[in-house]
């Protein structure tokens, strides 16, 4: 069993700062992949950013230079930093990591509950 528990979210003014936490636990035998996705009322479901393993990262263009990304030596928590907020930030953030469990033989996606971030203009 993979665990994802997000922390974080709020009501933020345009502007505002926030941050946002993702710790994964359980079996987990490695993580490859950790990031972020959000969704807005009566929208799809899009990327955010994402860090490997390696510490490499990819943003979306809607956040660059706004939202910074980040993991833990430990390599179990991610982080998102998001700052010069909008209210078109507004949105459920979805955690996600791609990992392999112990004595599984593949990666799989998990998810994490969301956690609503919330932009008054």
């Amino acid at each position: 069993q993979v665990q994802l528990v997000e922390s974080g979210g709020g009501l933020v003014q345009a502007g505002g700062s926030l941050r946002l936490s993702c710790a994964a636990s359980g079996s987990i035998f490695s993580i490859n992949a950790m990031g972020w996705y959000r969704q807005a009322p009566g929208k799809q479901r899009e990327l955010v950013a994402t860090v490997d393993s390696g510490g490499s990262t990819n943003y979306a263009d809607s956040v660059k230079g706004r939202f910074t990304i980040s993991r833990d030596n430990a390599k179990t928590t991610v982080y998102l930093e998001l700052n010069s907020l909008k209210p078109e930030d507004t949105a459920v953030y979805y955690c996600n990591i791609r990992a392999r469990p112990n004595s599984a033989r593949y990666v799989y996606a998990y998810w994490g509950q969301g956690t609503q971030v919330t932009v008054s203009s």
